[in-house]
């Protein structure tokens, strides 16, 4: 029986390059659903009747092949049936879907010699680890690629893996909304990885998070950072998880953990490049400052998070949960790098500032919904916002008290991104 593959979002946007020259690369955690997108991507090229084949570089067999060099891979691809040089002809491509490339010992020279020596060969290639990617992908492949990321799902990803219907409006009727608010706190408690959002019972979902904490979480950066002594790693893990949405105070660590500061910013560098933390700068208009001032850390799972922070999932959203969880839709949405938050000397704080062309959007999150705009969004604006309407109040319970308070599935149609 055919395995049941949904459609992620992103995949509208790689289809627009299946047809160019670049190398397609896809980034993101372990089970975040990579290997999923290629084998869709898969199925669309064959019902266009295009040639594929696929490799998955955890079979340490075909990692051996492609290590011994271009002749070799070209000698096997002939093997399992491609003809390269009729499709040359017919000026069509073969696509090649190679899983896990950082497996490789030189993936950089090996994309390379195909991109500029084989341009009938379309490569689509995936990995899970930046850092890893990073440190063996070298500078002669710029120009050459097209990269996109993949994050756990978003809420409105997890309605279409669950087949259900939502249509974009201003308004709901109270039995919809009433769903709405009841599937997104399962979404913020449970988070959007796709087997944990195709998995119906609780204590199921607990066991398989732990089981991604264990296998992938912990042992991916254990072995990329080479670390000794595990129990004040995992010690940091927990910790950040706690502080998820807090302000990132690297002595503070240090003490807690008996880490050097050293230690903790590497492995902080390494914990972002695995997808497992992101840190969200101040904003600023003027850089310098916002080198200067203490960025934030948030957890890019809320599931993940919980287990991390409180050994179980929680029966209500916490106000820390909530907040990570807006953080997570945003950055799927518009990226790490457009989102940053405002704080004062005077400790004037709104949680996020998603960075647009015309003006920069204030967005302040609240588990339920306040009933006047919060001070410190009145401060933002008045602090010199060129667009005096540029703020939201994202909110989950109650009423909200105006048409720029808005739920978290309105994210995506509000303008808060654009």
């Amino acid at each position: 029986m055919e395995r049941t593959i949904y459609k992620r979002a992103v995949i509208d946007e790689i289809v627009r390059y299946l047809h160019t020259d670049d190398i397609i690369v896809l980034h993101g955690a372990r089970q975040v659903g990579k290997t999923s997108i290629m084998i869709y991507l898969q199925r669309q090229l064959i019902a266009q009747d295009e040639q594929t084949i696929y490799l998955d570089l955890e079979d340490s067999r075909l990692t051996a092949i492609l290590d011994r060099g271009v002749e070799e891979f070209l000698r096997y691809l002939q093997e399992e049936g491609a003809d390269l040089v009729e499709r040359s002809q017919q000026g069509r491509k073969l696509f090649v879907l190679v899983d896990e490339i950082q497996y490789l010992s030189n993936p950089s020279s090996f994309m390379k010699l195909i991109a500029d020596h084989h341009t009938n060969i379309k490569l689509i290639v995936s990995g899970s680890s930046s850092f890893e990617m990073k440190s063996k992908f070298r500078d002669s492949l710029v120009g050459r690629t097209v990269d996109f990321v993949m994050y756990p799902l978003s809420f409105r990803e997890m309605l279409h893996f669950r087949g259900i219907p939502f249509v974009p409006s201003p308004s709901y009727t109270d039995k919809k909304m009433l769903e709405l608010q009841a599937l997104y706190v399962e979404y913020a408690l449970y988070g959007g990885y796709p087997k944990i959002v195709l998995t119906p019972d609780a204590s199921m979902k607990e066991r398989y998070l732990q089981q991604i904490i264990d296998t992938y979480v912990r042992k991916d950066i254990r072995d990329l950072a080479d670390i000794r002594d595990v129990s004040k790693f995992n010690r940091l893990l927990e910790i950040l998880a706690a502080q998820s949405g807090n302000l990132l105070n690297i002595a503070e660590l240090s003490n807690t953990c008996d880490l050097s500061r050293p230690t903790i910013e590497r492995y902080l560098f390494l914990l972002e490049q695995t997808f497992i933390v992101k840190i969200v700068r101040p904003y600023s208009r003027n850089l310098r400052a916002e080198l200067f001032k203490t960025p934030k850390v948030f957890l890019c799972d809320t599931g993940l998070m919980q287990m991390l922070w409180l050994k179980r999932l929680q029966r209500e959203v916490l106000g820390p949960v909530f907040e990570t969880s807006v953080f997570a839709e945003l950055l799927k949405l518009c990226g790490a790098d457009q989102v940053a938050y405002w704080r004062t000397a005077d400790k004037k704080e709104v949680d996020f500032i998603v960075q647009r062309p015309l003006a920069p959007m204030a967005l302040e999150v609240k588990l339920s919904f306040p009933r006047a705009i919060p001070p410190a969004i009145k401060s933002f604006l008045q602090a010199g916002s060129s667009d005096p309407e540029a703020y939201r109040v994202v909110g989950l319970y109650g009423t909200p008290a105006g048409e720029r308070m808005i739920y978290p599935w309105q994210l995506e149609d509000s303008d808060v991104i654009q």
